[in-house]
């Protein structure tokens, strides 16, 4: 028995092979950081974002691209693709520039555009111009989201800068250019408890959510939430905590949603915290042996759905 919706699958399944993502890393911030809604970013977020293994930015998207493209066909022997505009706030670039770098990323084996952004960073323009963009080339957008969790009590903690309201509203919004969306979410953030976890799966699912990515915080240096930590301010739930909240996660989110990602991964370097010392697999397999042994399985406790927003 499969015990969850893996990503993978769920892209060999729509595009009848194996396809893979490729990073892409444009010069671009977050107005959580240049000063619109506050300085520093959220209190989790270090100066290089998500980008720890990214091409820099001073290459083209192409260049980026190839370089990637060449070296996981190579060694994957992968033929399809998905270029992501993975770090920061992409939809918060001046419009001209976004639509430029976007267009780079419609080369032969690109199945699919992937844009990662804010839920308060989407404004329609955004969104009209990718909706013409994937009907004149034919390759297909997909919207991610950072949302981490929807307790706003938390949200306002972590310096978010954004309710739940935001991102409801994105997703809304997102969902009528028939876009599929990804939700971000961390599990164990300080002040969220089991509550949390069952109602972020809940609302994401009611909103039509296709893909959901799952992290683990991790803790970095010259971050707020970095001297909270080494200041004893904050504590982390063991690391058997955080396999039960991914499993009760699963069990109450929709089984038609595709799940990317269990476990977080973060740089070595600088890194206060990390997945208890562990490796990332490690963990997963502690997740699924669990399932397993327990036959709990994603949607076990899903919401019966009535409607469609």
């Amino acid at each position: 028995m499969t015990r969850y919706n893996e990503y993978s699958n769920y892209l060999k399944e729509k595009y009848k092979e194996k396809v893979y993502k490729l990073p892409v890393n444009i010069p671009c911030t977050c107005p959580n950081r240049d000063g619109t809604l506050g300085y520093g970013g959220c209190t989790f977020c270090a100066e290089v974002g998500t980008g720890f293994e990214m091409l820099d930015n001073s290459m083209s998207v192409k260049a980026q691209l190839r370089t990637n493209m060449e070296y996981i066909k190579k060694k994957y022997k992968a033929k399809k693709f998905i270029a992501y505009f993975q770090n920061y706030t992409n939809t918060y670039l001046e419009f001209e520039k976004f639509k430029n770098y976007i267009r780079e990323a419609i080369m032969e084996d690109i199945v699919e555009i992937s844009v990662s952004t804010r839920p308060d960073c989407v404004p329609d323009p955004y969104l009209e111009f990718l909706y013409e963009l994937m009907k004149e080339s034919g390759i297909n957008i997909s919207i991610e989201l950072g949302l981490q969790t929807v307790n706003y009590h938390t949200l306002i903690a972590i310096n978010r800068g954004h309710t739940l309201a935001e991102f409801i509203d994105a997703a809304v919004r997102i969902k009528k250019f028939g876009f599929e969306i990804c939700a971000h979410v961390i599990l164990n953030l300080p002040g969220d408890d089991m509550t949390d976890v069952v109602e972020s799966a809940k609302i994401l699912s009611v909103l039509g959510i296709d893909q959901v990515k799952v992290h683990s915080l991790y803790i970095m240096e010259n971050t707020e939430m970095g001297r909270m930590y080494k200041n004893g301010e904050l504590k982390v739930i063991t690391k058997d905590e955080y396999v039960e909240r991914v499993i009760v996660f699963l069990e109450h989110l929709d089984s038609n949603v595709a799940v990317q990602r269990l476990v977080g991964r973060a740089p070595k370097e600088d890194s206060l915290f990390v997945n208890w010392g562990m490796s990332w697999w490690k963990i997963k397999d502690e997740i699924l042996d669990k399932m397993e042994k327990e036959n709990r399985y994603q949607g076990k406790f899903q919401l019966q759905k009535k409607y469609k927003l």
